[in-house]
């Protein structure tokens, strides 16, 4: 797994129960996803010169650890699967203090054309540096 997000859980992040809100996973699983996506190759430089983009079909959240102010967290990530147009992802959120999982998501992201706003098939060197990393990970 790749390091992907490290960060703090701040104070305006916290619901009226004390601990973070789920809107905040959601944020830093999402500020992981684009470094995953930056290291397969998609840029925001390859997708505004190449008018692509990416939008998530689906997105499974499971919580194991509430997290308070101040906790230092930590999101390691893998791509599980890469099809023609898709690729399955998954980020697990950690505190870094215990590196105790606080929480796991796991993600299917589709490739865009957004000229015509339809899903598109991604370059060939974009799936290989996936399937690279998924031999990687599985080894």
């Amino acid at each position: 797994m790749f390091e992907t997000y490290r960060g703090i859980v701040y104070p305006n992040q916290l619901d009226h129960m004390g601990h973070m809100n789920v809107q905040w996973y959601a944020a830093k699983f999402d500020e992981a996803t684009w470094q995953l996506f930056t290291i397969v190759g998609l840029t925001s430089n390859y997708m505004s010169m190449n008018s692509k983009g990416m939008a998530a079909l689906k997105q499974i959240t499971n919580y194991r650890l509430e997290v308070f102010v101040g906790d230092p967290l930590l999101i390691k990530s893998r791509i599980i699967e890469v099809k023609n147009k898709a690729i399955r992802f998954l980020h697990v959120m950690y505190r870094v203090d215990s590196m105790q999982e606080v929480a796991n998501s796991e993600l299917v992201g589709v490739h865009l054309d957004l000229k015509v706003h339809k899903s598109c098939s991604l370059p060939s060197g974009i799936r290989k540096q996936c399937e690279k990393l998924i031999q990687t990970t599985t080894e």
